[in-house]
């Protein structure tokens, strides 16, 4: 089984990476096989409701300057979903938006293709506004069907400077059971 991970941090080994990758410790130590994708970085547009993905019902956006279509194949081939984004303004990245927006439309007009896969969000925060964040990512893997598995807390760590979310005691608890947790499912799921 394979989890796939989308950093929307522009901050590659900042403190969004770090705490995907506390989820992947765990999900590694139960045997199953993690990606990390960094999608920060690469230009990733937003969404013009083209309706051609729905039209064409190819498994593709139409936009093929960028790097989507790669990163819809890569959910696809998953079993498990991660999308992690820091909080900008109490919201998502632009890329990680973005993303949401134009995987959604593709996977939802050709037959809901992410339907029963598993979605998990993580978020980190300096402060305060990541609920938002969370709530938004969740609402993609809702929409699309995908099961969503809790954690010991909402999936959230605090820090502000690269590392500062090593120090997040119950952040850190929080990334380690949500990957027992997607781990679990995924093999409840697929036994």
């Amino acid at each position: 089984m394979k989890v796939v991970a989308f950093n929307g941090s522009p901050r590659k080994g900042g403190n969004t990476e770090r705490l995907i990758r506390h989820v992947f410790r765990k999900l590694e130590e139960e045997g199953l096989q993690c990606e990390l994708i960094q999608i920060s970085g690469n230009i990733v547009r937003g969404c013009t409701a083209c309706g051609k993905c729905r039209e064409n019902r190819d498994k593709r956006c139409v936009i093929s300057d960028d790097k989507v279509n790669e990163y819809i194949g890569k959910m696809l081939e998953a079993d498990g979903i991660i999308l992690g984004s820091p909080t900008y303004f109490a919201n998502l990245t632009s890329e990680m938006k973005a993303l949401i927006d134009r995987a959604g439309y593709v996977v939802r007009g050709n037959g809901n293709l992410l339907k029963r896969k598993v979605g998990a969000a993580v978020v980190a925060v300096r402060r305060t506004g990541a609920i938002n964040v969370f709530n938004s990512i969740n609402n993609f893997f809702l929409i699309n069907e995908m099961v969503v598995p809790g954690s010991s807390y909402w999936n959230m760590g605090i820090g502000r400077e690269i590392g500062e979310v090593e120090a997040d005691e119950e952040g850190i608890k929080t990334m380690e059971a949500l990957g027992e947790n997607i781990a679990w499912l995924l093999k409840s799921i697929n036994c």
